[in-house]
């Protein structure tokens, strides 16, 4: 069977591209810019092209079909039209990855399933995520494009820690914060739940929908199993690094209101996203993919993470700006307290 993936080298494409290598069944391209080809496993195929290079990308794949195209880098109506042209006559699946961000923020319920309402007034990206599905689905109803469309929640690789308060630069500043000892902010109280999900799980479950008649026309989320707090979160961290935590709860709504000078959008991935309570159903996925489950906890993805960044740190960024602005958001909150007293 043949398999495109646009773009195919990110954090839960990659999970996906690597199960697939070890499959014979499958036969794999990646279309893409050819940027990260060295960290391709062997044996993946480069269709290398700009995939908003419409007129060059039509050429290129003329003459060929796929079993399945994979879409993991369309964030726009627009990039999904593009792909619908490019691809109506070329697959017999479209699948297409949107956001588990998409779901109604608070939902009715905290427990999410695929018929969750999709609304997201916080997060222009998860609207836009939302208005892809929609367009896909009419074109499924109307011309029967075989769309699958896939939400994953917060998936992690062995290169990214996850977190729920960082700056533009990422998560680094903050696994430094917790070295040197200074307090780290957690939004909230720090009890609402989260599910996180290693890649490598993330692609039994995507895999098990590629090229499954059962899976069109559908809508699956693929997460893990293990749902934690987030101080359950950041203190699995700290203790992978061997230090103690010194969590620092913050409203997301002050964060939000501190960092938007800043250009931090916790608008969209706090109060859109990780600052509500979910627990995801995954037992609709389970009934195609029934081998789907948790193979690597957060204590043991968490320890796979620390130990390829803190080996690499060369390829990590510090983040001095982020570091002053939790630092003046404790202390404002400190003197807050005081004012009170």
């Amino acid at each position: 069977m043949k398999a495109l993936f646009i773009g195919g080298t990110g954090t839960i494409s990659m999970g996906i591209v690597k199960r697939l290598a070890q499959d014979p069944q499958w036969e794999v391209y990646l279309l893409n810019r050819g940027n990260r080809s060295s960290e391709v496993p062997s044996g993946i195929k480069q269709i290398t092209a700009d995939i908003y290079n419409e007129e060059d990308v039509a050429e290129k794949i003329k003459d060929m079909k796929f079993d399945v195209v994979s879409e993991f880098i369309a964030f726009d109506v627009k990039a999904v039209q593009r792909d619908y042209r490019l691809f109506k006559d070329r697959t017999d699946q479209y699948i297409f990855i949107s956001s588990a961000s998409a779901y109604n923020k608070p939902a009715a319920s905290y427990v999410i399933t695929e018929g969750t309402a999709l609304a997201n007034p916080y997060w222009e990206y998860s609207r836009n995520k939302i208005a892809c599905e929609e367009f896909l689905m009419k074109m499924y109803r109307e011309e029967g494009f075989p769309v699958t469309i896939v939400r994953p929640s917060h998936t992690y690789d062995e290169r990214n820690v996850p977190l729920g308060v960082h700056g533009n630069k990422g998560f680094y500043q903050v696994i430094k914060r917790m070295q040197q000892g200074k307090p780290v902010i957690i939004q909230g109280d720090g009890s609402s739940l989260w599910t996180l999900t290693f890649n490598s799980d993330f692609a039994i479950g995507f895999t098990g929908l590629m090229g499954n008649k059962h899976a069109i026309g559908e809508s699956f989320q693929i997460t893990g199993d293990e749902t934690l707090t987030w101080d359950q979160i950041y203190r699995t961290i700290a203790d992978a690094l061997g230090v103690k935590l010194h969590a620092y709860h913050v409203s997301s709504e002050f964060l939000t209101g501190a960092g938007d000078s800043r250009g931090y959008d916790f608008m969209g991935s706090l109060l859109g996203d990780k600052a509500v309570s979910v627990v995801f159903d995954n037992s609709k996925l389970k009934r195609l993919v029934p081998e789907m489950r948790t193979n690597i906890p957060f204590h043991k993805g968490v320890r796979i993470a620390l130990d390829y960044v803190l080996s690499h740190e060369d390829e990590y960024e510090e983040d001095p700006e982020f570091d002053e602005f939790c630092d003046k958001v404790i202390a404002a909150l400190d003197n807050a307290i005081k004012a009170v007293q």
